[in-house]
């Protein structure tokens, strides 16, 4: 259960089209697929990161009842929020892709650092960590190391097989086929952010309002 919850919120952040998968796709088109992964593969470093820091953090904070009703009520409203976008994304995407910065020289460990950057400088990667992040983390039961190991390999592995598969597409699609696939893209993070979402609220109600009702009337 930790590995596919890691797998999939990495993936829901994978899916979330950005600078820096729009810089990963271009870069893949443009300069090939080495360069395009090596950035890649640096969001992944720095969405790790992330991750981790989530999770040493909200051990603490989620022992606070009062914390996790702010995380729970939060956190479902930005999941919804995400998925509503990604749907207005899908509908009305009409935004071809844009030409990628001037690369001449520049190595694959260099746009390894910059994919770092791109991703740890994201508000909305900040965001997300800081509440829905930690929210399902909660929603998991994470806390012993073996959860935690599970939870960030899942999170990790999403974010290395969306990185391959992502610039393999881009470097043989060309930059038409890059056009759908981000229309495709959108639509696949739509559904995951629902089913986040409907996993967070259902879990959530579960843990915070029927367990109320159950004590309240232990009869029925």
């Amino acid at each position: 259960m930790e590995f596919s919850s890691g797998f999939l919120l990495s993936l829901s952040l994978c899916l979330d089209i950005g600078v820096a998968n729009i810089a990963m796709i271009t870069l893949a088109m443009q300069r090939g697929y080495s360069r395009g992964f090596a950035l890649g593969l640096g969001t992944c470093v720095g969405d790790l990161v992330y991750a981790i820091l989530a999770l040493a953090g909200m051990t603490v904070l989620l022992q606070y009842e009062a914390v996790r009703w702010v995380l729970w009520i939060g956190g479902s409203a930005l999941l919804l929020y995400f998925a509503a976008k990604m749907i207005r994304s899908a509908i009305y995407h009409d935004a071809a892709l844009a030409p990628a910065d001037e690369v001449q020289g520049s190595s694959s460990r260099r746009e390894f650092f910059r994919g770092i950057f791109l991703a740890m400088s994201s508000p909305s990667a900040i965001l997300w960590f800081a509440a829905v992040g930690g929210t399902l983390i909660a929603r998991s039961g994470g806390g012993t190391l073996l959860s935690s190991a599970l939870f960030l390999s899942g999170f990790l592995s999403a974010g290395l097989l969306w990185c391959a598969g992502i610039c393999l597409a881009a470097t043989h699609g060309g930059k038409l086929l890059g056009d759908k696939l981000l229309r495709y893209s959108y639509w696949a993070s739509a559904a995951i952010f629902c089913y986040f979402a409907v996993y967070v609220i259902v879990s959530g109600y579960n843990e915070f309002v029927g367990k109320g009702a159950a004590a309240a009337f232990p009869g029925l």
